[in-house]
């Protein structure tokens, strides 16, 4: 069953397939009613369901899996009933065991792993960092346990997974650009450690991933596995915010920067998405979006309990600091007006920026230090607790004052684009003028 997404066409993003609902292949077999036709699969390895538009043709090419260790077959439910598994040569996920409608899960291109995930990571100082790397380039920003790690979102947007360990931890880094959610997870379940890679499939336009120990399919902005084996299970989110280039190596003079060196052959300097945050699209999606914002204003986008809550960057670049209370919760969200979209053309060959534009970036926090709540301003380069006039940066680190060295509590958030965020949590509350 081919159907083309409703409101999506050729002016809206670059990557524009045929989108094949897996539903269509498996809602007999699943019920029990089945004829003898085998299932086709949804893609196979090396060859692309839909050629990929010229503009985004260098991502979208689909490349060979990475080596890995076949998925365990033992202890998957139904494991004689075949009308439950595309053809096996492919996928060995046990679609009959979901938690989402099969319907809503779209193929979006490229095969499995066709957008090639990052299982080898190489890094180098960042006192040693090169010359491509500008201070408004904005990268993920992970520390645990003191081992502190940049992953530029230029690399990300090609690759949208990075497994990796940072300060002895299993991590997976990801990136979905089509909703602008940059996400670190623990990967460790049940004890076990997996591996992530890339379905080829998404959902409401956001990235479903795939663990190569089960074959289980994941929501990569909820963290939940959605289809099969691993079926409601919930990944730990790691606090991991988007900030500059700069701010980065001004916090973390001594940590560490994802090269480009990664032997993978690919241009980052050329965004595959260009303009995409600039159009009035909602990517891979056949939702109806919600109207309260722009679809791709960007949110800080958080929940308390089971509340969920957006503030939108418009507010937020007005006024640079934000001090709320939710659900009996203080925070506070700071606003950085300089790091440069990922959906821009990063750096020519005179190492100039090309076309690059300021979207900002932010940092969520708890106020609180030594049971003390502070109060935060706009200072004259940072920002200032009216408390003591102690000074701090995006990364909730004290730079200077009485409080000088302190840091403050991460609150888990993202930035993603509205029309993402809202499909997931539509009973977000957005947070404008009620916000303190």
């Amino acid at each position: 069953m081919n159907l083309l997404v409703s409101g999506v066409g050729a002016r809206h993003l670059g990557l524009l397939f045929t989108a094949v609902f897996v539903a269509g292949l498996l809602a007999f077999g699943c019920s029990g009613s089945v004829d003898d036709t085998p299932l086709a699969p949804i893609s196979t390895p090396g060859q692309p369901t839909a050629a990929p538009d010229d503009r985004v043709a260098q991502e979208r090419q689909p490349s060979a899996s990475p080596t890995a260790t076949a998925a365990p077959e033992t202890g998957q439910p139904d494991e004689d009933d075949e009308s439950c598994f595309l053809e096996r040569s492919v996928w060995k996920t046990n679609l009959c065991k979901h938690s989402v409608p099969l319907e809503e899960i779209m193929a979006g291109g490229p095969p499995r792993d066709g957008i090639t995930p990052i299982d080898t990571p190489r890094f180098v100082a960042v006192d040693a960092s090169p010359e491509y790397m500008q201070d408004d380039d904005p990268v993920i920003a992970l520390e645990i346990d003191g081992d502190v790690r940049a992953y530029p979102l230029a690399i990300l947007t090609q690759h949208e997974i990075v497994n990796d360990e940072v300060g002895g931890v299993p991590v997976t880094v990801t990136y979905c650009p089509l909703c602008n959610s940059a996400i670190v997870f623990d990967r460790r379940v049940d004890g076990r450690v997996l591996d992530f890679g890339t379905s080829g499939m998404v959902r409401h336009s956001d990235l479903v991933m795939w663990d190569r120990q089960t074959e289980s399919w994941w929501q990569q902005i909820t963290g939940e596995a959605i289809v099969g084996e691993l079926t409601g299970s919930q990944l730990e989110f790691i606090p991991a915010p988007v900030v500059s280039w700069d701010e980065f190596t001004r916090a973390y003079p001594g940590g560490m920067l994802l090269t480009r060196d990664l032997g993978l052959g690919r241009n980052y300097a050329r965004p595959p998405y260009v303009g995409y945050d600039e159009r009035d699209s909602p990517g891979l999606s056949n939702l109806v979006p919600d109207s309260r914002l722009p679809i791709k204003e960007r949110v800080v986008a958080l929940s308390v309990g089971d509340r969920h809550f957006a503030y939108p960057f418009s507010l937020l670049s007005e006024r640079l600091v934000v001090n709320d209370t939710i659900e009996g919760k203080d925070l506070v969200i700071f606003f950085s007006e300089s790091t440069f979209s990922p959906f821009a053309p990063g750096l020519n060959v005179d190492l100039t920026h090309q076309a690059s534009r300021p979207v900002g970036s932010t940092g969520v926090y708890e106020p609180t230090v030594d049971g003390r709540r502070l109060t935060f301003k706009v200072g004259q380069e940072r920002f200032l607790d009216e408390e003591t006039g102690s000074e701090w940066n995006i990364l909730g680190q004290a730079t200077a004052g009485p409080l000088k060295g302190t840091q403050l509590t991460p609150v888990l958030h993202g930035n993603h684009f509205w029309f993402a965020w809202v499909a997931f949590r539509p009973d977000t509350e957005v947070r404008a003028e009620n916000a303190g």
